[in-house]
């Protein structure tokens, strides 16, 4: 027995060594790279000047070495420098001859912690050309794919929550038919208990997979509010077994079937998105008329599809786009997510995958799209580089607003997110509630998640 404990004792100090407490980061510290125009935007063959300051307390530490890589956003480096010092801030120089974007990302080892701050330099955005092409029978085969589907009666399913609801809201945990008999989609509609007919709101899911729920706030207030699933499994379930759908049969779902066009797994999500206005247009208490759909990331990428198939759609408010020219990387440049041929940089990609993805990029969408948008990003974004969302948002022929916070990673300040609720409402001819904010975040989300979202 006490050599057993003699093992235990030794396990235990080589999984934590001794001075692990001086190893957790100091909250004091800061890297920030910031560049010399305020808004971050430059024209092409522009000098950008990245300014590198190491401070703790607000006070530079001097005696630290800080490595700045230089480079397109997710990939490699053009070039990295080694700053032995950085008191008052050092400036590091770029410049980029074409359309797109450079990012310095700066990292420091103190005391075995390693600290890390970036800022990302746009150079004439608005002329960054989308690099997938669209297929010629594009449209003809999603016009063939929602033909298919709504030969499925929806047969859809209420269930009142009585959890969620309230004197002036009804909540339900809903479900419809999509794209072939047993094949349904799920979510959490919010309905106003007043009398009468209302707008409507339908709210697409950034990636992953886990539980969704209603959104009272804006029902309150005259809404009404679908926030829907796309995976085909109920959204009022315990976390733990979203946890165990995404470890094993939902894990990496963006690329399950994507040999094929038909087979993809986003043809019933496409198709999805359209069958939901096909459930809120169903709905007694809709006003058949004003509809606006809204996401952020796979969301937002999935608002354009929306936009573009459905004809009902009166407006769209995308955050953060994704799924946005995914052939981008063949051509050198960052794709969007779910960076398919990020890993083919330099090889030969599949070209099954190839002809899939192209009836499913998100610029093919953003060239159909025809009504009008409400678009908010960042370019320090690591999860969907802003060279991608500009690849699609410069396609769009529609009205369009692009509001910009430039220092903004994958998430949304409550700026952005003020701004994305009064235009919403105003297209939908709602007023915000006063005194907070509408934004919900999903199941664990927090303020630098990129599953806050309405």
């Amino acid at each position: 027995m006490r050599a057993r404990r003699i093992i235990r004792l030794c396990l235990l100090l080589c999984t934590f060594p001794a001075g692990v407490a001086a190893q957790r980061p100091d909250t004091t510290i800061e890297l920030a790279v910031t560049l010399d125009r305020p808004d971050w935007r430059y024209n092409a063959g522009d000098t950008a000047r990245f300014s590198v300051a190491l401070t703790r307390a607000g006070r530079p530490i001097s005696n630290a070495t800080v490595i700045v890589d230089i480079g397109a956003e997710r990939m490699r480096p053009a070039r990295s420098d080694t700053l032995r010092r950085v008191t008052g801030g050092q400036v590091v120089k770029a410049t980029l001859p074409r359309p797109g974007f450079l990012r310095a990302s700066a990292t420091a080892v103190l005391d075995s912690v390693t600290y890390r701050g970036m800022a990302t330099a746009a150079f004439s955005p608005e002329s960054i050309k989308a690099t997938t092409t669209m297929p010629g029978d594009f449209e003809r085969f999603w016009e063939q794919t929602l033909e298919s589907a709504r030969r499925v009666p929806l047969a859809p399913v209420m269930t009142r929550l009585t959890r969620w609801s309230t004197p002036d809201v009804n909540v339900y945990h809903i479900s419809f038919q999509n794209d072939r008999p047993g094949s349904r989609l799920y979510g959490m509609l919010s309905v106003p208990a007043r009398a009468g007919k209302f707008p409507a709101m339908l709210v697409l899911p950034g990636a992953g997979v886990r539980p969704y729920f209603p959104d009272t706030a804006l029902a309150r207030k005259g809404v009404i509010h679908l926030r829907l699933g796309i995976h085909g499994i109920p959204v009022d379930r315990d976390s733990l077994l979203y946890n165990e759908l995404r470890a094993t049969a939902l894990a990496r779902y963006w690329a399950t079937g994507i040999e094929s066009r038909d087979s993809y797994y986003y043809r019933r999500v496409f198709a999805g998105v359209v069958r939901a206005g096909d459930f809120i247009f169903s709905l007694p208490r809709f006003d058949g008329t004003n509809y606006v759909v809204q996401g952020g990331s796979q969301g937002g990428g999935l608002a354009v599809v929306a936009g573009a198939l459905d004809t009902r759609v009166k407006a769209v408010a995308v955050i953060h786009p994704a799924m946005a020219d995914h052939f981008a990387y063949l051509a050198g440049q960052p794709g969007g997510w779910p960076h398919v041929f990020a890993d083919t940089v330099g090889m030969r990609a599949m070209p099954e995958k190839m002809e899939t993805l192209r009836y499913y990029d998100v610029v093919n969408f953003a060239r159909l799209l025809r009504v009008p948008g409400f678009y908010t990003w960042g370019y320090n974004d690591v999860t969907v580089p802003p060279t991608s969302m500009y690849a699609a948002y410069n396609l769009v022929a529609a009205p369009k607003e692009l509001f910009l916070a430039p220092e903004v990673g994958h998430f949304t300040t409550r700026e952005q997110d003020d701004r994305v609720r009064a235009w919403v409402l105003g297209k939908l001819g709602a007023t915000p509630p006063a005194g907070a904010s509408l934004i919900q975040p999903g199941a664990g989300a927090t303020a630098a998640s990129y599953h806050r979202h309405w």
